[in-house]
């Protein structure tokens, strides 16, 4: 079955997950009783996590004709002929108003009647709640014949943990496998060591080289035996006379002093090494000899740059110029791209995305560019901060950012010294949607 993305806006997305099949209509009787069969309809409301009453519901309501679902049969009819075009554009109508959240975009929500009976789309990405218009005809319907609540949530929760910890179980005892092997190997590796002896050499009498004949007579063996004994009766003596101890002396007198100087030349290279490093740093950080910061020295150089209207090829070679670490260098970048932006951060995030992903294309460098995000909502612009669930969302459907990164990061924040922070709040809708989604793909 043909597959197209879902929501008319992701149409050209080669790369959207989620899809729906194409519509299938079928006309049906003729004259007064003719009516529009949508084939497949049961498949199109499961794609879009909506009961297939509503879609048809829809259908009628737009049209003004009789709609009717059939729960047993799955068959959906509309009174009229109808072509396949029009039901397909009020199908993208339904998207918009039941099925897309209003934040995002993204279209993994759930309808939510409320005590006061209005309803609203909760988003499992972004934690955006939208509300629905309660002027359209089809609100009465669904309040009528509210939505089954999702079950199992827990179950699956569980599920997913005693999958992650076989996996774990699994990668341990692969790695106890391994150490068995290498353990194996140095042993057989020993044992052919003490096997290999050396074959004794005996010189000729006329001083030639050794022979290495590998036939041995008797004669051979006796000889041997006599020079292992000559060997015993050799006693070794050491010298005692004063002038070999003053000797001894002074060969020890010369290492020591050797050891002395290559110590003390590397010691001074070591400082020197410093004292380089700590004046560079130094200029760097006052260039204008004005008592500027590092950190805003940085800020206000990278400003220039981007100001040249420099292109993002030229922005690595760019960055790694610049003097500080790697943390404090996009630091310095994320507070230089968005410079008093509060509200609106996560659109100012999507126009400007190409300067992160060049950061981000650098290896180990996704975790540096989140803590700098999160530098910048806690330190910057708390007010940006609400919006990071968005920002992480943007960046990670345009593959900026990788889900076990964000997954990292989050985990690293709740349980360090920032942990009290609001910023883990607005981040956790993201955080369970990433969660949610690889276990639904897994079960796929």
């Amino acid at each position: 079955m043909a597959l197209q993305n879902i929501g008319a806006s992701n149409r050209d997305d080669a790369f959207y997950r989620y899809k729906m099949p194409k519509m299938v209509t079928k006309i049906e009787g003729r004259g007064n009783g003719i009516k529009t069969n949508v084939v497949n309809m049961v498949e199109i409301a499961k794609a879009l996590g909506r009961p297939a009453s509503y879609t048809t519901k829809y259908f009628g309501c737009e049209l003004g004709a009789q709609s009717k679902f059939d729960e047993k049969t799955g068959t959906s009819l509309v009174n009229g002929a109808h072509e396949t075009a029009k039901l397909a554009g009020l199908l993208e109508n339904f998207i918009k108003k039941y099925v897309q959240c209003y934040g995002c975009g993204n279209p993994e929500t759930e309808i939510i009647i409320t005590k006061t009976q209005m309803i609203t789309m909760k988003c499992a990405a972004c934690g955006f709640i939208s509300d629905v218009d309660m002027r359209d005809k089809l609100t009465t319907f669904i309040l009528k014949n509210p939505p089954e609540q999702k079950k199992g949530s827990k179950d699956k929760k569980a599920m997913r943990r005693a999958e992650k910890e076989r996996l774990k179980e699994g990668e341990a005892a692969d790695e106890e496998q391994k150490k068995i092997k290498k353990d194996v190997l140095k042993k057989k590796s020993t044992t052919t060591k003490d096997a290999v002896t050396k074959v004794p050499s005996k010189k000729k009498n006329n001083g030639s080289d050794e022979d290495h004949s590998p036939t041995r007579s008797h004669a051979d063996d006796n000889d041997r035996a006599a020079d292992d004994e000559d060997d015993d009766d050799v006693q070794w003596q050491t010298d005692t006379s004063l002038e070999a101890a003053k000797q001894r002396i002074q060969e020890q007198l010369s290492a020591v002093t050797a050891d002395m100087v290559m110590l003390s030349t590397t010691e001074e290279n070591k400082s020197s090494k410093k004292s380089s490093e700590h004046e560079k740093s130094a200029a760097n950080g006052n260039k204008n000899g004005n008592g500027v910061s590092t950190h805003g020295a940085l800020i206000q150089e990278i400003k220039d740059y981007l100001k040249k209207g420099a292109s993002t090829t030229d922005l690595k070679s760019f960055l790694e110029s610049l003097a500080g670490t790697r943390q404090e260098i996009v630091n310095a970048l994320v507070e230089a791209l968005f410079d008093g932006v509060g509200k609106g951060f996560s659109k100012e995030v999507v126009k400007k995305k190409k300067f992160l992903a060049v950061v981000a294309a650098v290896e180990g460098s996704q975790i540096i560019l989140l803590r700098a995000i999160e530098s910048f909502c806690l330190n910057t612009s708390p007010e940006a901060g609400k919006e990071v669930a968005l920002v992480l969302k943007s960046l990670y459907d345009g593959d900026v950012i990788e889900e076990e990164f964000v997954l990292e990061w989050y985990q690293q924040g709740v349980a360090g010294a920032n942990k009290s922070s609001q910023i883990w709040k607005y981040v956790k809708p993201f955080i369970e949607w990433l969660q949610n989604a690889e276990s639904e793909t897994e079960e796929e």
